[in-house]
């Protein structure tokens, strides 16, 4: 591999950026044709031929799936840094799942020629494997088990935190396109919890509306998210 592609067999990053450094992912972006989605869009759809990858740039995405009951299944949440839709393309088959703006996303759009040629130039396809099992993996342990309350608080710190939301103006409300039965389903708990432990956050803190959460009170959902373990 190359070694613009960090050091060898590190793979702690959380997000591709992280694994091959910050001048592959540059030289990544610079090829992309840049794209504004508001929240809510959907950037990728299920079933589609995988045509093209996205590489996040600013925002905050959800991965959902439909099942063959036709329940939708929220899967991971992901925000700078991450690549979308590049199984499709390297597999040459249909997406698995669909991708939707949880917050305002800007990404940067490569097609699939485009992509396998980088990936091939800088020898990126063993790290992809890497990338992609680190990824699952993450997903498990955020959705363990644990207090329920201290799990919700510290999923929607997690989407404050990737949408950089604490840079861009603290104090001001954090709004993304998620509900309540989305968040249970990805805590693996019930709505009902979900939203008992929403009002036990109380509306100062966390807002709900529909088809919206609405953060407030940034710095009291991380005291909440460090009682997870402690």
């Amino acid at each position: 591999m190359s070694d613009r592609v960090g050091a060898s067999g590190e793979s702690a990053g959380r997000t591709l950026r992280d694994f091959v450094g910050n001048e592959v992912w540059t030289d990544l972006v610079e090829n992309a044709v840049e794209r504004r989605h508001p929240a809510g869009a959907t950037l990728l759809r299920q079933g589609e031929p995988g045509t093209h990858v996205l590489a996040v740039l600013g925002g905050v995405t959800k991965v959902v799936r439909r099942e063959r009951n036709g329940e939708l299944n929220l899967l991971a949440f992901r925000g700078a840094g991450e690549l979308l839709g590049e199984v499709a393309v390297l597999d040459d088959d249909v997406r698995l799942a669909s991708v939707e703006a949880l917050t305002d996303c800007v990404v940067g759009v490569l097609t699939k020629d485009q992509f396998t040629h980088f990936a091939t130039r800088h020898d990126l396809f063993p790290l992809l494997v890497r990338y992609a099992l680190t990824r699952l993996r993450e997903s498990d342990q955020a959705r363990g088990g644990g207090d329920a309350l201290a799990r919700l608080a510290a999923v929607l710190v997690q989407l404050a935190d990737l949408s950089g939301h604490a840079l861009h103006g603290p104090d001001e409300p954090l709004e993304l396109a998620l509900t309540r039965h989305e968040l249970a389903q990805y805590l693996r708990t019930s709505r009902n919890t979900v939203t008992a432990k929403l009002a036990e956050l109380g509306t100062r803190c966390v807002q709900t509306r529909r088809m919206r959460i609405v953060i407030h009170d940034l710095p009291a959902l991380r005291r909440t998210a460090q009682t997870l373990g402690g």
